[in-house]
């Protein structure tokens, strides 16, 4: 890929992460809900947000190294698209797409939508809501799907728990950080995945 061609998707998918916190801004306005409500600097729930990427960094890996027919799919996806498309990124450009996503994805679903909805519809169906929409929005696969909705509903507990939109802020940037990294520097297409 010519590096004009990798500069411009990489300008293209920070643009688009941003541009999350117009919809947010639109949603939050609609459910008044403000966009930062729920944020505050807390080094405790930092902490608290890179020990919560730790268990979706094991299941990435296990999801890489299963043999279960479902989820080949997504290591498809994975090696078609992800590796050409991120590949080349430097560490500081998927540190910095992984921070997009971790700030403004979290502000949109976990500051803003489940937070804007626990009022009208109560904290347990603005987590079930914010969950299957986190999983529509990462439709590769309906399989990739159930497991973002998965992966949101944990990040959606995280949020309720911690009353702070930091912790999920951090776990999604780590763990989107942490596993592009492993996939594309240390992972390799030909191990043979073996079943979890």
């Amino acid at each position: 890929m010519k590096s004009a061609h990798r500069q411009r998707l990489f300008f293209l998918a920070c643009l688009f992460e941003a541009l999350l916190v117009l919809v947010a801004t639109g949603m939050g306005w609609l459910l008044h809900q403000p966009l930062f409500a729920n944020l505050r600097w807390s080094l405790s729930e930092a902490a608290l947000g890179m020990a919560a990427a730790i268990p979706m960094l094991i299941l990435f890996r296990g999801l890489l190294r299963s043999s279960h027919e479902a989820l080949v799919p997504i290591r498809d996806f994975l090696e078609a698209v992800v590796r050409p498309v991120f590949g080349q990124w430097s560490l500081a450009q998927l540190a910095l797409i992984s921070i997009l996503a971790g700030v403004c994805e979290e502000i949109l679903f976990r500051g803003v939508l489940q937070a804007g909805l626990a009022g009208p519809i109560g904290p347990a169906g603005a987590l079930a809501v914010t969950s299957v929409l986190f999983g529509l929005c990462h439709l590769i696969t309906w399989e990739y799907a159930v497991i973002a909705g998965l992966i949101g509903a944990y990040l959606g507990l995280l949020f309720l728990g911690s009353g702070n939109v930091l912790a999920p802020m951090v776990a999604h940037a780590v763990y989107d950080f942490a596993a592009l990294v492993y996939f594309l520097r240390v992972h390799r297409p030909e191990q043979n995945p073996t079943s979890i």
